[in-house]
């Protein structure tokens, strides 16, 4: 059975979190279609950090892929969500960031994250450094 992922509200050319529902749609069906043709995973997609909890509650993912920034809740505090719930505290979340700035390249460790990918990234690539992250092909 091909690994089922969740691609939480994720943004591959960083729209603002206002952005209108459209922009933030089209690119999570890019990210989409990249994972599904190059991978053949089953990938649910959410348009905002709550829905992306809910669907994860209603699917149990094999892993997460989540942006930092989103509408309605930040990646952060899905994070928290996540933790607090005992079915999905242990899936393991790849976090999708745009902001080194503010978010350094060893602090998904301690936010209990498997790793990061910074964007822009490569859609061609992309399903590669989630199995490298997640040591799917180990």
């Amino acid at each position: 059975m091909a690994p089922a992922l969740l691609k939480g509200a994720l943004s591959g050319l960083r729209p603002r979190p206002d952005a209108p529902l459209g922009a933030r749609h089209l690119i999570v069906m890019v990210v989409l279609a990249s994972l599904e043709a190059t991978m053949d995973w089953d990938v649910m997609t959410a348009q905002s950090g709550a829905e992306g909890l809910r669907v994860a509650g209603d699917t149990s993912p094999d892993a997460i892929l989540l942006d930092m920034m989103m509408p309605v809740m930040d990646g952060r505090a899905v994070l928290a969500e996540l933790a607090a719930d005992a079915a999905l505290a242990d899936v393991p979340v790849v976090l999708f960031t745009a902001k080194l700035d503010s978010l350094s390249r060893h602090d998904h460790e301690l936010l209990g994250c498997a790793g990061l990918i910074v964007k822009p990234y490569d859609p061609l690539t992309l399903g590669d450094q989630v199995v490298e992250i997640l040591r799917w092909g180990d």
